[in-house]
């Protein structure tokens, strides 16, 4: 099992931080730390080479972060990102956060840094994770527009583009929300397994909050609950499930 998608850089795991991936090591063959703002760069790299070949790390930025960061502020980290190139497996997340930005000309902000973020991802020759909370049809649109190949959508919630997601052969990846949302188990039984992977999301998230009503914090264990749904709904078994998200995964961002 790999998660593909989580935040350990998060302040939730500041008291046990590394206890969590010891924790997760003893369950999962990798976990991939999603770096969503400057800040928690140095703290990324530091967990990236700390565990070789357990932790990897997508870096971008979330589009809610659009008012915070500096045109400046920006182009610096691209170029820090450009720099250590080599320790980062994908460029992300990035796309589109329709929820938390409400106001047109930031959301025309959101879209501009989007497709620099989709060209910059292709200079690099890295795969693209990519945000389209409320934003789903836009998201889309925009990565037809731009011709973009290698594309990661996290957590995708918007069951009616599927057809348009398989003609590209895009990747969606699945989180514990698959456990009450129709819309996901929807977008899980009409994607082919080939272009599914797994993902928590931690620390937000977690399966019970969706089972139970529970508030408590996520972190990648919880990718077997995902695997489990998924079984269920693809009515394949827990070891195939496993083993076809994982080589999926290996692929798609060319883990080594």
């Amino acid at each position: 099992m790999i998660d593909v998608h989580c935040h350990f850089e998060q302040r939730d795991y500041d008291a046990d931080r590394y206890d969590v991936i010891e924790k997760c090591k003893k369950e999962l063959k990798a976990v991939i730390t999603c770096c969503a703002h400057p800040k928690d760069f140095d703290l990324t790299m530091q967990m990236v080479e700390k565990y070789r070949g357990f932790i990897f790390a997508t870096v971008g930025i979330h589009p809610e972060y659009i008012k915070e960061i500096s045109e400046q502020e920006k182009d610096e980290f691209l170029d820090l990102i450009k720099a250590n190139k080599e320790k980062i497996v994908a460029i992300g997340e990035c796309g589109l956060d329709f929820a938390w930005i409400k106001e047109p000309e930031w959301r025309e902000k959101q879209k501009q840094q989007f497709i620099e973020f989709i060209h910059f991802a292709d200079d690099l020759k890295k795969p693209l994770v990519v945000h389209s909370r409320d934003a789903y049809e836009e998201v889309v649109k925009i990565l037809e527009q731009e011709d973009a190949k290698q594309v990661l959508l996290h957590l995708f919630g918007d069951n009616k583009l599927v057809k348009k997601i398989i003609d590209n052969r895009w990747y969606v990846s699945i989180g514990p929300i698959v456990l009450r949302s129709k819309k996901h188990y929807q977008i899980t039984r009409d994607m082919p397994i080939e272009l599914l992977l797994t993902e928590t999301d931690a620390p937000w998230n977690a399966p019970q909050i969706f089972l139970e009503g529970k508030k408590v914090r996520n972190d990648s264990t919880s990718i077997k609950t995902v695997v489990e749904r998924m079984t269920e709904i693809k009515k394949l078994s827990f070891e195939d499930v496993d083993k076809i998200t994982t080589n999926n995964t290996v692929k798609f961002f060319n883990l080594v």
